[in-house]
């Protein structure tokens, strides 16, 4: 959510990949659906493994709770941000609304912080 949500409200020179330690198979259908209702088409959207690459041309790196697992390799990196926000993966269409709502906040947030530097 927060790659689909970043690069709708990106200026110009910004970018989010997102990627995971051990990404599912598929995209969420429910966070597709909640992504449809503010105007986002993440239906083409496909999980993909974190590299090497996506670490050291990285600018930031945000975490969505990276930090509450046993062991989180951006732990040990800097330029690592972590937001602790619960993953969709088991919950409500509702609460997956409230996870999607946090992620935009922080996204809006992060993008005020970008544009200022």
């Amino acid at each position: 959510m927060a790659e689909a949500i970043f690069n709708k409200l990106r200026p110009d020179g910004f970018r989010a990949i997102s990627a995971g330690t051990k990404p599912a198979e598929d995209v969420n259908p429910l966070v597709v659906q909640v992504l449809r209702e503010i105007g986002i088409d993440a239906s083409n959207a496909r999980p993909k493994p974190i590299s090497p690459e996506m670490i050291t041309g990285a600018e930031r790196i945000i975490t969505m709770g990276c930090e509450a697992s046993n062991f989180c390799p951006a732990r040990f990196l800097s330029r690592v941000e972590d937001w602790n926000i619960e993953d969709a993966k088991g919950n409500t269409l509702d609460e997956i609304r409230s996870i999607r709502d946090t992620i935009q906040e922080h996204v809006r947030e992060l993008l005020q912080r970008l544009q200022s530097n």
